[in-house]
């Protein structure tokens, strides 16, 4: 439980969304077979609050994605 009597559950769809978009941007990985692997979403696939993470996973990568296309052009444009 956690504090007002709430578990990870019944909280707001915005924090599974927030514990997403903070887990790409932390990165956390785990070693398997020489190399680094992304650690995948925490929550049971079959739920809502599954898919707000993954939506916010998304949602952070994509917004990486993007800085780093800007960023070869802005390198491509310079050259």
């Amino acid at each position: 439980m956690r504090r007002n009597g709430l578990t990870k559950y019944d909280a707001p769809l915005r924090i599974q969304y927030q514990w997403g978009y903070e887990a790409f941007k932390r990165g956390k990985s785990v070693k398997k077979r020489d190399t680094r692997v992304l650690i995948g979403n925490p929550l049971d696939p079959n739920t809502m609050q599954a898919r707000e993470w993954d939506r916010g996973w998304n949602d952070a990568y994509y917004e990486n994605l993007k800085k780093k296309v800007n960023n070869n052009e802005q390198l491509r444009k310079a050259s």
